[in-house]
This record gives C-alpha cells, sequence and structure tokens, in this order.
C-alpha cells in the first residue's frame, strides 16, 4: 500500500479526534456551569486520577503509557480552563524546576502566577489571589525543603496532590570557567550539584538565589557569575549552556506538593496518601519510647508509613515536628482511628492534607 491511502485513514481518524475532544470540552462546560452553581471545586484531584488510571488501564498499545497520560493531560487541563479560569502560583520565575512540574502537572492550557518565595506562594492562595500552587517539597539527593515544611507547619492550606520531576542541572555563564567567581543558585539546587562545582570551580563562593530561574536572572547581569538551572531557563533567557547534566547523582528526582484551599477527597483502593504533622511535646522527654508509642496507632492497623521526618519545632530548644507519609486517606476508617488514638496523648496532631498517591 503506498503512503497516501495510510495517510488519508490518518486525516479521517485526526478529524474524528477534533470532534470527540470537542464534545468532550463540550461537557466540560456544563459541568463548569454546575459546579459554579454549587459552589463545587473546579479542580477535583481523586476525579483527575481515576481518569488517568482509567485510560492507562484501557491501554493496549503500541503507544506508552506515559505517552497516553500525557496526551489526556492536555486534554483534562483545556477541560479544566473552560470550565473556569485557574491560575496556579508557583516559584519562580518563569522556567524554574517549579514552573516545569507545574506544568507536568496541570499542562498548558491554565494561568501560571510566579511567586518569588515559598511563603509568597502560601499567601497567594490563602487570600484567593491563586486557586492552586505548587511547592518543592523534597529532593531525593538532598531531602527536604525546609521553608516548604515550615510554611505547612503554619498553614491551612490543603496538600491535594503531588508531582514528581526528574531534576537535570546545567551550568549557565557567559565567563570562561577560570574567571567565575560566583555561582548563584537555590540551596537545594547548588547541593545537588555539590561535588562538581567543588572539583571545577574550587575558586567560586556559592551563593543562594530564591530560585533557579532567578539565579539565571542575576548572573545574566554579572560577568563573573555563574548560575545552576535548568537548560530550558538558559534558553529562556538567553544565556549559553557551559556544562550539563553537573547534578551529583544521575537518578536526581524532586517531590512538589500541590496546595489549595479545600482537601480532596478519597481515590479508595489503597491508591491515597495522607500526610500529618505530629509532635510528641513533653511525652517525648519524658518517655524513652515515645516515638514508638506514636508509631503504634499506625502499626497496629496495618497502616503503611512510605515517610517519617523530624523538623525543629522552632518554639523551644529540642522540641520536633514529625512528618509523616501515611497510606490511606484521612477519612478512611482506620486512619481516622489512629488519628483519634495520636490525639489522645500527643498536644498537636494535624492534617496537612490526602491526596492521590503518583500514578
Amino acid at each position: 500500500m503506498s503512503l497516501g491511502p495510510l495517510r488519508e485513514q490518518i486525516d479521517a481518524l485526526d478529524a474524528r479526534l477534533v470532534e470527540l475532544i470537542n464534545q468532550r470540552l463540550a461537557l466540560a462546560v456544563e459541568i463548569g456551569r454546575i459546579k459554579r452553581q454549587t459552589g463545587a471545586e473546579i479542580y477535583v484531584p481523586e476525579r483527575e486520577d481515576a481518569v488517568l488510571r482509567k485510560v492507562s488501564e484501557r491501554n493496549q498499545g503500541p503507544i506508552r503509557a506515559e505517552a497516553l497520560r500525557a496526551i489526556y493531560r492536555e486534554i483534562m487541563s483545556a477541560a479544566i480552563a473552560v470550565e473556569k479560569p485557574l491560575l496556579v502560583a508557583y516559584l519562580g520565575p518563569e522556567a524554574s524546576n517549579t514552573h516545569a512540574a507545574a506544568i507536568k502537572k496541570f499542562g498548558a492550557s491554565v494561568e501560571y502566577r510566579p511567586m518569588g518565595g515559598i511563603s509568597d506562594i502560601f499567601t497567594a492562595v490563602e487570600k484567593s489571589e491563586a486557586d492552586l500552587a505548587v511547592i518543592p517539597v523534597e529532593n531525593s539527593t538532598e531531602g527536604s525543603v525546609r521553608e516548604a515544611l515550615d510554611c505547612l507547619v503554619e498553614s491551612d492550606l490543603k496538600i491535594v496532590g503531588q508531582v514528581y520531576l526528574d531534576i537535570s542541572h546545567a551550568l549557565i555563564t557567559r565567563a570562561p570557567l577560570e574567571k567565575v567567581l560566583r555561582v548563584y543558585s537555590k540551596d537545594q539546587a547548588l547541593a545537588q550539584c555539590r561535588r562538581w562545582l567543588q572539583r571545577h570551580l574550587p575558586q567560586a563562593q556559592l551563593v543562594d538565589a530564591p530560585s533557579t530561574s532567578r539565579a539565571v536572572q542575576i548572573a545574566s547581569e554579572d560577568p563573573a557569575a555563574a548560575a545552576v538551572a535548568t537548560e530550558l531557563a538558559a534558553e529562556t533567557y538567553g544565556m549559553p549552556v557551559a556544562a550539563r547534566n553537573i547534578q551529583d547523582q544521575s537518578d536526581n528526582a524532586t517531590r512538589f506538593f500541590v496546595l489549595g484551599r479545600k482537601a480532596a477527597g478519597p481515590v479508595g483502593g489503597g491508591k491515597d496518601v495522607t500526610s500529618l504533622l505530629i509532635s510528641l511535646g513533653d511525652e517525648a522527654s519524658a518517655h524513652s519510647g515515645s516515638l514508638l508509642k506514636m508509631l503504634q496507632p499506625f502499626s497496629k492497623r496495618k497502616i503503611n508509613l512510605s515517610k517519617i521526618e523530624s523538623r525543629p519545632s522552632k518554639k523551644r530548644a529540642w522540641d520536633y515536628y514529625f512528618f509523616i507519609d501515611a497510606t490511606g486517606h484521612h477519612d478512611d476508617p482506620e486512619m481516622k482511628a489512629a488519628i483519634a488514638d495520636l490525639r489522645k496523648f500527643c498536644p498537636r496532631v494535624k492534617w496537612l492534607g490526602s491526596y492521590p498517591s503518583a500514578n
């Protein structure tokens, strides 16, 4: 068979796909109208997760599941945009890793607003200046983002989603390496490239910047400076790339949270994650087995913990908060019972949010 008839079949399928996509968006317009009348949330994480899982399960190939999900991500992004304009705040400026994570999560059809710092992101959502936000919380090489955890302690916002992003760093500068005196980047990015920077730029001072993309802006104005950021940031701000893939670990990835004002509903089937903040208070200093006691409400109900991390409370010396990720939703009976047990002896048990596990 020649190419002509095959291309005609593809053209016919394309016409049908366009028709079906627009039929789907017409339904989204009606759903948006109903949501606005009832005051329901436009972005529903559990519904998004269910759609992505269903299309992945129905996929018979040859398209890869990851590619199919990316296509549906954009279809759902367009659907959200016709239901109601959605504004997502992120750690900017444009072309930061958080910007890339936000686009990976929400697609190209929603509106994005760069913010100067993580606390500014929380404020924007709390004051309804943005509908949702994306913040970095944890890196596979360097651990948690301290400012993000500290803001979660004080904020009433809820975690409603998460997204993982592979991170590849580049050295961006107009100067020869031997003449670079300062290297700017987010503290986490500098730490992820520590060995490379020590080996190739031992003379350079490492300077913390609010974000990787802001570091590129600073370096563009300083002839003796470089930035650690993405190649996309270099392209966005018209800066040359001096070295690629300078991160110390090849499997470098960062976890981001999606924040909203209302909690997400359950996905079910063990596909939810619940994040909690727990303080043991005087219990920790009085009893050597206090940490074990904190874990028992989960253990006896066979609730899996995927993360436990301590962080100084900043209230008094040697007082710590524990951040815990547990499998299941806050509204699950077993999770409710575990939290009720914790509240019997812990001075503070804060539900940070329940959200779909990454699919």
